[in-house]
């Protein structure tokens, strides 16, 4: 069956799967009205109005009580999905869920696939493509920072940046299918001048979306960090007093970690991903070895770095040399020297040229100042995020085709080509704006996109 085809009623529980105080059964569709009705022993709810709420008995064919419910009414247009919608609210037994649930099969409904009454919204004008992906972020936002961005999202500010964009191209697009029309009579309806003119302030605002994804994809993915150094300065110790509890092993025999440890914490709305590597050093255990080869290599993909040192046995030259390293890597890295409880601020001092953040790890001394150090490399704290912001690495893709078929237009403005060439650069443009939006989109994008939703959303 076509993802496109949507006439039937669907059922899925929209909680969480097993026992709780409360359990929301909802159904979409046609007949969604008249299944739930047809088991429910309370008011007819076939004549009820729109956003009401019923109490009563559902009963299976046998009269018997499954459970004491309440019904939420949504009666189409003006529910989620744009069709009749109704929810069930149970008490949270599976037993009871699962019984009321293939009650409603038997009376006719259909169980959802994953992000089925999302897609419904879509493919009924509730919502476009963007803004229904956006509903699956607003679902696995942990932070401040990444719930505001998918709100943003979800309620149309980066569908409406597009819109506009689109309707201007579209205009000029008509002008140029209008001039194939008077081909034979070589006449121009579109201002050369005015579509450059256009399709530049088009780019500059593409090219401030493109830029916005590496700001964007942070705050919804969070921060990854990788903590790196030597073996036995404290790297575990280091994670465990980030994260407050005992997460990583710690031990005084060096090369304990063999491979990567992660966790996350939320500092100020922004999430951290800190990654706990083996720590670098040569090596002739093989295992260890191979540890130390994902440590370089996670260091690569990292958006920032701790690099933490322990003054008892790396000097001040040889951390200098290290520094120098972590620069070439060209990413933003905190340089951290731990066991300040138990060194002299002499002993510190020689390494204040090198600008680091002084720690004790195994007391937490300077934790706090760390977290602000790991802000300020960042530099999230100064984002609006109310501004349009892209989180969506396909909708970074369709925004640089874009861009390249607008490069086209503009090598065809300069260099005069025929209209007819002139359209299909700004169609191609079109196409591309259009399938972020859902205005250009095929059954397997769909089946792509709404396939990682959860059941039930």
């Amino acid at each position: 069956m076509s993802i496109l085809a949507h006439t039937d009623t669907i059922v899925a529980l929209a909680t969480p799967t097993g026992s709780g105080a409360i359990a929301v059964i909802r159904l979409s569709g046609p007949e969604a009205l008249t299944i739930v009705n047809g088991v429910f022993n309370g008011k007819d709810l076939t004549q009820q109005a729109s956003h009401t709420i019923h109490f009563g008995t559902i009963r299976d064919e046998d009269n018997k009580i499954l459970d004491e419910v309440l019904v939420s009414l949504f009666i189409a247009p003006h529910s989620y999905t744009k069709e009749n919608v109704v929810e069930v609210s149970t008490h949270g037994s599976k037993y009871i869920v699962e019984s009321i649930i293939k009650l409603f099969l038997r009376k006719g409904a259909r169980a959802a696939r994953a992000g089925e009454f999302t897609l419904r919204a879509f493919l009924n004008g509730g919502m476009d493509l963007s803004q229904a992906e956006a509903v699956a972020d607003l679902i696995a936002s942990n932070s401040a920072a990444s719930h505001q961005v998918a709100m943003q999202q979800m309620r149309g500010g980066f569908s409406n940046e597009l819109k506009a964009l689109r309707e201007q191209l579209i205009h000029f697009a008509s002008m140029i299918e209008l001039e194939l029309d008077f081909s034979e009579e070589d006449v121009e309806f579109a201002n050369r001048d005015q579509l450059k003119t256009l399709v530049l302030q088009i780019n500059k605002v593409l090219q401030k979306l493109i830029l916005s994804f590496e700001q964007g994809n942070v705050l919804k993915n969070g921060v990854p960090v990788v903590i790196a150094g030597k073996p036995n300065v404290g790297k575990s110790t280091l994670l465990n007093a980030l994260l407050n509890e005992e997460r990583a092993i710690v031990s005084d025999i060096a090369g304990t970690t063999r491979d990567s440890i992660e966790d996350e914490i939320i500092i100020e709305g922004i999430t951290f991903r800190f990654i706990d590597t083996a720590g670098i050093r040569d090596t002739e255990d093989l295992i260890e070895a191979e540890g130390v080869a994902r440590t370089r290599e996670k260091m690569k993909q990292a958006r920032l770095i701790i690099y933490l040192v322990d003054p008892q046995q790396d000097d001040v030259e040889e951390v200098s040399i290290q520094v120098a390293d972590l620069l070439l890597l060209q990413i933003p890295f905190v340089l951290l020297v731990n066991k300040k409880d138990i060194l002299t601020p002499e002993a510190l001092s020689t390494y204040t040229p090198l600008n680091p953040v002084f720690i004790s790890a195994k007391s937490k001394e300077g934790v706090e100042e760390l977290k602000q150090e790991l802000l300020n490399q960042i530099n999230l704290r100064h984002i609006n995020i109310d501004d349009v912001m892209v989180t969506n690495i396909r909708h970074v893709e369709a925004l640089g085709k874009t861009q390249a078929a607008l490069d086209k237009v503009l090598y065809g403005i300069d260099n005069p080509i025929t209209s007819d060439f002139l359209a299909i650069d700004i169609r191609q443009a079109l196409h591309h704006l259009g399938s972020i939006t859902g205005q250009v989109s095929s059954d397997d994008l769909l089946e792509n996109i709404f396939s990682r939703f959860c059941i039930g959303k």
